[in-house]
């Protein structure tokens, strides 16, 4: 798997992106900066939510364009739309991820199995497989969805940000998302040495491991 000389650091790594919004496109992205072949799969018609979420949209003024919010996380990569609840189409999914090194997925538990993933998952353990979830799969949480805005109150991450006198205050960007992209981006680098074949990264872990700092005060 090393690149050959005068390749990008993961020139010739296979990523698919079952992912979508910030958190898991993130993570491709990195990955597809570092040199990998991404290839996203969306969904018909409509394609990841943040195609829309604008202004401002390419073309300038354009609101039949992209918005700058998905082309910036969303550069460096092919596309191509699949009904995942086709026979047809599941049976190209299983294809695609038996030929990728690396698949990256933000489904909730359920939708994982009701469409079959996991089987698709479980069918290629040479496949490194990083899921990103709200909270994890393992506590009262697993299967629910989470947002950025969620896990920055729930981790304490709102509570040491503001002034004493304003209360809890959002960070300006979705810095959870960005850190567990971040996250994610290692952890697919860790299945890539042979570390690991299935990897979980929560947005909520991710969020408050980067309170590290502020923790230490507590303990010491």
């Amino acid at each position: 798997m090393a690149p050959a000389a005068g390749e990008a650091p993961l020139g010739g790594v296979r990523v698919l992106d079952l992912s979508r919004v910030l958190a898991g496109p993130f993570a491709t992205m990195v990955l597809g900066d570092l040199g990998a072949d991404v290839l996203k799969v969306e969904r018909p018609a409509t394609g990841d939510d943040t195609r829309r979420w604008g202004p401002p949209f390419f073309p300038a003024g354009d609101p039949r364009g992209d918005a700058a919010y998905f082309l910036a996380v969303n550069r460096n990569r092919r596309s191509l739309t699949l009904d995942l609840r086709d026979a047809e189409a599941a049976g190209l999914l299983l294809r695609l991820a038996g030929a990728c090194d690396v698949v990256v997925e933000n489904f909730l538990p359920r939708h994982l199995a009701g469409l079959g993933l996991d089987v698709v998952r479980d069918a290629n353990p040479g496949t490194v497989w990083v899921s990103v979830r709200g909270a994890g799969t393992d506590g009262p949480a697993g299967d629910l969805p989470g947002y950025d805005v969620m896990v920055q109150a729930r981790s304490g991450l709102m509570g040491i940000t503001g002034h004493p006198d304003t209360g809890p205050t959002k960070v300006g960007v979705a810095v959870a998302d960005v850190v567990t992209g971040l996250y994610a981006a290692v952890a697919a680098l860790a299945g890539l040495v042979g570390r690991a074949s299935i990897v979980e990264v929560s947005l909520l872990e991710s969020a408050v491991s980067a309170l590290v700092n502020q923790a230490a005060n507590y303990l010491v």
